[in-house]
């Protein structure tokens, strides 16, 4: 086998063809009477029943250079019947986001969250919208005031709704304005209607985050250094941020706090 035909063009061409061949004219409706060298679906037919031309489609399926964009591979997708694995499986080929793909509502399993509590500094997990799902007794108490207390804790929401952060957050507008870029960023990879919802919140609740998130900036979200102002003390505290994604959950982010080697310094209790 040729690997290049696992990719590119060349597959999604193949994949369509042997999608479109497999479906009886009958479950879309149309008569299974009458001269057809296969059991399945013309080019012609799908075409007409995905709303695109049947010159273009079939450039598609001849494996050709051609742009296929999100919305009509999902016209595709539905003509054909896609299950929700074969219908994942065509929008890998062609490289484009699933206009219609909300997210899975995944259960965390006691081994993550019990991972989470054995930590012996301050971590909590996060969705693809930001919101905290689970955090140990130590990110309870650095963030002494919102965890805890928020029913629906959200990391956004924290940064620029809650009186909170900008207390505790040392260099706030810094950080702030990095972390709308950091997450426009993977904001991408979430089309659906709720994190649509989540931004235009915040840009109604917050001048600063609507500010800087029509600045369309877009930042890699990394670790490095924190600085928070001790909740009891108001003494500075550095931490070096880690984040990691639990294995069968990869849209989520295990992040972790780890104190910087300060000496004496205090730490959150």
């Amino acid at each position: 086998m040729n690997n290049g035909s696992l990719s590119g063009p060349k597959a999604l061409g193949a994949f369509l063809r042997a999608q479109r061949e497999m479906l009886a004219p009958e479950r879309v409706g149309l008569p299974a009477a009458g001269r057809r060298r296969t059991s399945g679906l013309r080019r012609e037919e799908l075409a007409q029943l995905s709303r695109i031309s049947t010159t273009w489609y079939t450039w598609i399926e001849q494996g050709r250079e051609v742009s296929v964009s999100p919305a009509a591979l999902a016209r595709l997708a539905v003509a054909l019947q896609l299950a929700p694995a074969a219908r994942d499986y065509l929008f890998n080929l062609a490289n484009v986001k699933d206009p219609d793909k909300q997210p899975e509502a995944l259960p965390l399993g006691t081994q993550v969250t019990a991972a989470l509590q054995c930590m012996n500094c301050p971590a909590y997990l996060l969705d693809g919208m930001w919101n905290v799902l689970d955090w140990n007794a130590q990110a309870q108490a650095l963030f002494r005031g919102w965890l805890g207390e928020d029913p629906q804790p959200n990391l956004l929401r924290f940064m620029f709704v809650h009186p909170l952060a900008k207390q505790l957050v040392v260099d706030w507008p810094k950080r702030a304005r990095r972390v709308v870029a950091e997450f426009r960023a993977e904001s991408s990879h979430y089309s659906h209607e709720l994190m649509r919802e989540l931004v235009v919140q915040l840009c109604r609740d917050s001048r600063e985050f609507e500010r800087w998130w029509t600045q369309q900036a877009v930042m890699a979200r990394e670790g490095g250094e924190r600085r928070f102002h001790h909740a009891t003390t108001g003494e500075e505290i550095t931490y070096q941020q880690q984040t990691f994604h639990p294995a069968l959950h990869q849209e989520f982010k295990l992040v972790m706090l780890i104190p910087a080697d300060t000496g004496d310094g205090p730490t959150p209790r």
